[in-house]
């Protein structure tokens, strides 16, 4: 099926996206064409157009498969954006941080043992993203980057969908709460030497000292942003 290029500028790039899947008549379940096709349909570089994919997957519009493509999703799947905003209005910020306490760190000692070469790559690179950052904003972008490579490294479909779905929830309860005193990050702020401990774990094949950097890590997060889980 052919679709008109979308010149940038006329929607915002995740607009466009959502208006080439409405307008290419994508139901739930269909497979979207391969990123190279998209970029040329839409008219976008290729680094736009993962940020606007990142942007429908995060809202639950779309879910990706390593190795088989990018999906619609069904509008009532439990990572749609209805459900979560139903979870999240249930839910305190120190529940959370506590679902997270039992989830990520699990997720870690998978990626210890089945991080490929290309998965900690983009963990070492997220986690530099990070550091960088000129502003919190970009900060978190970073942050949410390192956390999903640290999922993907897990190579297990069903441990990204469930962190997919945690940090959406994060991302709705938590935020808004947290008030910034400077216009960045601090040079020396804890979660880049906790990242750097998960990264190393995980590069040395280490279970179990992934499993307790990210644990530290969660727990350090928490009590900064929330007090004490």
């Amino acid at each position: 099926m052919q679709n008109k290029p979308i010149l940038p500028g006329r929607e915002s790039n995740v607009e466009a996206l959502k208006t080439f899947i409405s307008d290419g008549s994508y139901a739930p379940g269909d497979r979207l064409p391969p990123e190279r096709e998209l970029i040329g349909s839409l008219g976008m570089s290729r680094a736009t157009l993962r940020r606007a994919l990142d942007a429908l997957e995060r809202e639950g519009t779309i879910w990706r498969h390593v190795g088989k493509g990018t999906f619609v999703a069904s509008g009532d799947s439990p990572g749609s954006a209805s459900s979560i905003v139903g979870i999240a209005r249930q839910l305190t910020p120190v529940r959370m941080m506590r679902a997270r306490l039992c989830i990520e760190p699990a997720i870690a000692r998978e990626a210890a043992i089945n991080a490929s070469s290309a998965a900690i790559s983009q963990i070492r690179n997220a986690m530099d993203y990070s550091v960088h950052a000129p502003d919190w904003q970009s900060y978190e972008d970073g942050d949410d980057q390192f956390h999903r490579a640290v999922a993907e490294a897990s190579d297990n479909i069903l441990l990204m969908s469930i962190f997919d779905q945690l940090n959406q929830v994060q991302r709705a309860v938590a935020w808004g709460n947290v008030t910034r005193r400077s216009e960045r990050p601090p040079r020396d702020h804890s979660s880049f030497g906790e990242h750097s401990r998960i990264a190393a774990a995980i590069e040395a094949r280490d279970p179990a000292a992934a499993h307790g950097a990210m644990r530290q890590h969660i727990g350090s997060v928490s009590a900064r942003l929330f007090g004490e889980v």
